[in-house]
């Protein structure tokens, strides 16, 4: 007879002997173990939450910027938005939020990305190189009193001081987000965000949460109460 409490084995014949041994029970409290992170990413993931901590510091700065956005598009007039790569799509993602809307409802202003004009683009920087390609635009859009912000990781880009240097001889205003400081862009620009982080990414990652933090002061201003 087999004693009381045993268990036979799964497919052993009744009475052979053959048994489970008892599994310890896991406390009710217990978690499995944790996954390690996957190398690499724990490091990225800590470089980008460091790189948008050191915004910080920056929002008087884009309180700021926000306030004089604000009173130049209610008056009637235009923000130009440029840079490269991932920065354009940055670029043109604050452009998306001004002309439509970033939370709340409020009325369309008018701003451009200079990068999405791709006939304007490829002709300009066919016919007069790359490095014009965002100058010649300010002039043909830019007025006095326009704004004009230009994002880059390095604050070298030649076209994006070209484009600097002809929104100052025009009247506009320039704000850039560029990465470590000093740079070039930083230099020539009224005003920057420049973030000492070493990472192109997490400078990247960390100028997204800007513009946010930028249109949600913009909106503050604007939105209807």
């Amino acid at each position: 007879m087999k004693p009381v409490g045993e268990r036979t084995a799964p497919g052993a014949p009744a009475g052979t002997g053959h048994r489970v041994p008892p599994q310890p029970r896991r406390p009710a409290h217990a978690r499995p173990a944790a996954t390690p992170s996957p190398p690499g990413l724990a490091a990225h993931l800590d470089a980008s939450v460091a790189a948008i901590r050191r915004l910080e510091a920056h929002l008087e700065r884009l309180d700021r910027w926000a306030d004089h956005l604000a009173a130049r598009l209610t008056a009637g007039g235009r923000v130009l938005v440029a840079g490269n790569g991932g920065s354009a799509a940055l670029a043109q993602h604050l452009t998306a939020e001004l002309v439509g809307r970033y939370r709340d409802d409020r009325p369309a202003f008018s701003a451009l990305a200079l990068h999405a004009e791709t006939s304007s683009l490829t002709a300009i920087a066919n016919d007069y190189g790359f490095g014009s390609s965002y100058a010649r635009q300010v002039e043909a859009h830019g007025r006095p009193g326009d704004v004009l912000v230009l994002l880059s990781t390095s604050g070298r880009s030649p076209n994006l001081l070209a484009a600097t240097d002809a929104a100052r001889a025009r009247g506009l205003r320039c704000l850039a987000m560029t990465g470590s400081a000093p740079n070039p862009l930083a230099e020539r620009s009224d005003d920057a965000v420049a973030l000492d982080v070493a990472s192109s990414a997490a400078i990247q990652e960390a100028q997204q949460v800007a513009v946010h933090l930028l249109c949600t002061a913009f909106d503050r201003r604007t939105v209807a109460p």
